[in-house]
């Protein structure tokens, strides 16, 4: 899987100069994402590796952080993360730049849970229009 990054670049100016509406699909349901940001930032490998022979890493990698505010999702992501857990899947959210629909899938790398709502740090692995 690779990245556009002609793509990815019109998708972070767009969500710089307008935040555009994310939605996470899991499960046949939608969830929507809000305060999104995406990054390009270095990650902590020296060259580019294989993890465990489980997921591939550059040594810069495009991130995105959002919030979901529907907790009944936190149950669906047990198995997504990437870490220990062997046992990660892909993380579709669609978004549409203009007249362009866009699918991105992700890896989640991190979480953090609040009273109200859950924080998904992930990794860009694959961006396309649809």
């Amino acid at each position: 899987m690779s990245v556009n990054p002609d793509l990815l670049e019109k998708l972070m100016k767009s969500n710089e100069i307008s935040p555009l509406k994310f939605t996470l699909s899991l499960n046949d349901k939608k969830y929507p994402i809000t305060g999104v940001s995406i990054t390009n930032s270095p990650t902590p490998v020296n060259e580019p590796t294989t993890r465990g022979g489980v997921y591939f890493s550059d040594k810069f990698a495009y991130k995105m952080k959002g919030v979901i505010e529907d907790l009944s999702v936190i149950p669906l992501l047990t198995k997504k993360m990437l870490g220990p857990n062997t046992e990660f899947a892909d993380l579709k959210i669609e978004t549409s730049i203009d007249s362009l629909n866009l699918e991105i899938i992700t890896n989640l790398t991190n979480s953090v849970q609040t009273p109200t709502s859950i924080e998904l740090s992930m990794i860009i692995v694959k961006i396309e229009s649809v």
